[in-house]
């Protein structure tokens, strides 16, 4: 792996968390409960509920799971397509966070969590996820195949109408803003590595992130 915890470190810096964007409209208490209850409407009362992650969810869960499995969703796949001016990124070099994006498959990790703790959970995991109106990315069911058996499971993928939505970007200019990108959680690489590294644990080698974390530590050979 050509993108090492050593080049992660070259990219990292201390940046202050410039807070909520005022010309932006964010998501209240009342949101994030109607937006759980939304999602749990049709889903049966009280039974056990899957989540499936694909990127910092795997390696920094919002969740406690009782169960963990490796699991694949057709008809969508991971994309760097939703652009950051907070948290991995800033208003001058702006960031990108990973989603789900429509075409292609997806293999992850679906979490199982118990159906008594579920809503508090969902709600605790709706607010990292969702921020400013409307949201770059969204909670749905999608179907997971989990060995010989489907699952449905809530992922979040992206908002095509969201304000963050950057479409598809090349290999290149990922790589490039990835690269270069800090803010007050992190830098674009690190997130980048983290969710290589935490994939490649569990077995699971995406050939996308593969060649990207190759073309992000070239970035940064070639600024440093």
């Amino acid at each position: 792996m050509e993108l090492t915890p050593d080049k992660v470190a070259l990219v990292h810096r201390v940046v202050a968390d410039p807070g909520p964007d005022p010309a932006l409209v964010y998501h209240t208490d009342a949101d994030y409960g109607a937006a759980v209850e939304q999602i749990l409407a049709s889903h049966p009362n009280g039974e056990d509920i899957w989540i499936f992650a694909y990127g910092s969810l795997i390696w920094k869960p919002e969740v406690n799971p009782i169960e963990e499995r490796i699991g694949t969703v057709q008809g969508w796949h991971r994309s760097f397509c939703l652009s950051l001016t907070r948290w991995r990124g800033t208003q001058d070099q702006p960031g990108l966070m990973m989603a789900l994006d429509r075409g292609g498959q997806c293999k992850g990790v679906a979490y199982r969590l118990t159906g008594a703790t579920a809503q508090a959970q969902l709600n605790k995991l709706f607010r990292r996820e969702m921020g400013a109106k409307p949201p770059t990315n969204m909670p749905r069911w999608l179907t997971v195949a989990i060995g010989g058996q489907s699952v449905r499971a809530i992922a979040f993928v992206a908002n095509r109408n969201g304000r963050g939505y950057t479409g598809k970007l090349s290999l290149e200019m990922t790589a490039e803003r990835l690269s270069r990108a800090c803010g007050h959680w992190g830098s674009g690489a690190e997130y980048l590595y983290n969710t290589v590294v935490h994939l490649e644990k569990r077995g699971i080698r995406d050939r996308y992130l593969w060649h990207l974390q190759r073309l992000v530590a070239a970035q940064i050979d070639a600024a440093f």
